[in-house]
């Protein structure tokens, strides 16, 4: 059994796989760039080593993380998610030097992250994938024949790509003419490839993906379906599990395609399996993704299932502790992600120090965090600062907790979109269950909902300072 890990990553999914390997008995080491001195996941570690001032360069160091790995005696890396988490060449270095990647094999990651070849796998293996280009295109004059022949709207895509960046919509051939250089540009700058690939555009699609766990021994079982329909600009708002827009016959025939795509692939750890689901019902494959989702905490909570210590058993060698038969689905949970945002601003990032921090609590209600009063975020990551996770037995009353839970929730000294997603909670699309990933783009007047909702989180800071003082 894995005995020791070094998390290669920072933030609240440090925090989050630190706690794991606190309940496993396992000794966690953190590493920090100098910006990260005073981060939680710092303080929570057993150990913890300076990646130097360079705020990013570190955590994308594969061989020194490698380095400070084996010489603080770890026998196994955590990834996390962003970084160096689905990079093939730093689970290569890990094989090489023999140090257990907690993730897929090197080659399965490689093969899955080049889009095109995930493709070719999945028809091969018999999941729907939306018509395309049979591979990357070679410039803009075969780009135009298979737009003519699939027909608009079409999808650019960066084969390499992910995270909804290199990404174009193109209703259009003039469309299409002038976005071509620009996703090769994209491309080129954000993966260090300029290969491309065109889809058929899903239009008004829901998200729907598959949280997998595989061991090493060919065993493979789902964790039902998330459903993360509410996204602005390919970047996930909120998340559903189980999909309340799905019958349980679709239930369980994406749950069956999402197996059957990672045995296609020799998979094994966790993973995701990405699909949109068309107008008509229709399951299409979109990715997979290598590595834990930041959302993965929403299946936990519906099948009561640890996935992250799951990985710490597969990674060990261990086989699947259930059957498929064994996973069933409790209640409903949905994820907030609490961006340091400002949603009247055109959601532009809102970094600097936390005054105060409220976290919720009560019956049903997780907060995975890295912040705490008096916490400055900085301005050279993701504007992700918590999430809020939320748990009730029925639908109406996963969404009345979750208002309550947002309510409840204090982050002041930035701006975050705590309120836009209360607002959204208040739709009647969202409350009524039908919704896509064009939602957001259809309620502009949330963002003005919000504002309102904002004043009232001031009044809430105002009184909350008043009583602290009348205490003291």
């Amino acid at each position: 059994m894995i005995t020791k890990i070094l998390i290669a990553n920072r933030g609240e999914i440090a925090v989050r796989i630190i706690r794991a390997c606190a309940e496993m008995n396992i000794t966690s080491v953190a590493v920090y760039a100098d910006t990260d001195r005073h981060a939680l996941h710092v303080k929570k570690a057993d150990e913890a080593y300076c990646l130097g001032p360079d705020p990013v360069a570190g955590y994308l160091n594969a061989h020194r993380l490698v380095n400070i790995a084996l010489a603080s005696g770890c026998d196994a890396i955590h990834p996390g998610y962003g970084f160096l988490s689905e990079n093939p060449l730093f689970a290569k270095i890990c094989e090489r030097r023999n140090i257990k990647f907690i993730g897929p094999r090197s080659e399965v990651i490689e093969n899955l992250g080049n889009k095109t070849h995930a493709r070719a796998t999945m028809i091969a293996a018999g999941v729907p994938v939306t018509p395309g280009s049979e591979g990357n295109l070679a410039n803009i004059t075969e780009a135009l024949s298979v737009a003519k022949t699939i027909g608009y709207p079409v999808m650019l895509k960066a084969t390499s790509g992910g995270g909804g960046r290199g990404i174009r919509l193109c209703n259009n051939k003039t469309e299409l003419k002038n976005n071509y250089p620009r996703v090769i540009s994209e491309a080129t700058k954000a993966f260090g490839s300029a290969d491309v690939f065109m889809e058929k555009c899903v239009v008004n699609p829901k998200h729907i993906e598959v949280q997998i766990l595989a061991d090493e021994h060919g065993n493979v079982i789902h964790l039902f379906e998330r459903d993360c329909s509410i996204q602005r600009r390919h970047q996930k708002l909120i998340e559903i599990a189980p999909s309340p827009q799905l019958s349980q016959a679709q239930r369980l025939a994406i749950g069956d395609l999402a197996v059957k795509a990672a045995k296609a692939t020799g998979y094994s750890n966790a993973g995701t399996v990405e699909f949109l689901m068309a107008e008509d019902d229709q399951f299409y494959f979109m990715e997979v993704n290598t590595r834990l989702q930041v959302e993965h905490t929403i299946s936990e909570q519906i099948t009561g299932i640890d996935i992250v210590q799951e990985q710490f058993r597969i990674a060990s060698g261990l086989k699947l502790r259930f059957k498929q038969a064994d996973i069933q689905i409790r209640g409903y949970a949905m994820e907030f992600r609490i961006n340091a945002e400002d949603p009247k601003n055109d959601f532009l990032p809102s970094y600097g120090r936390i005054t105060r921090y409220l976290a919720p609590g009560g019956p049903g209600v997780r907060t995975d965090a890295a912040i705490y009063t008096g916490y400055v975020i900085p301005p050279y990551y993701d504007s992700m600062c918590a999430k809020l996770i939320v748990w009730a037995l029925e639908w109406d009353e996963v969404i009345q907790r979750s208002k309550r839970a947002l309510k409840d929730m204090g982050v002041y000294g930035v701006k975050t979109t705590i309120p836009y997603q209360y607002a959204i909670l208040s739709n009647e699309e969202f409350i009524n269950g039908s919704f896509n990933t064009s939602f957001v783009e259809q309620h502009p007047e949330l963002v003005n909902y919000s504002v309102k909702c904002s004043k009232q989180h001031v009044a809430l800071a105002f009184a909350a300072a008043i009583a602290a003082h009348q205490g003291m």
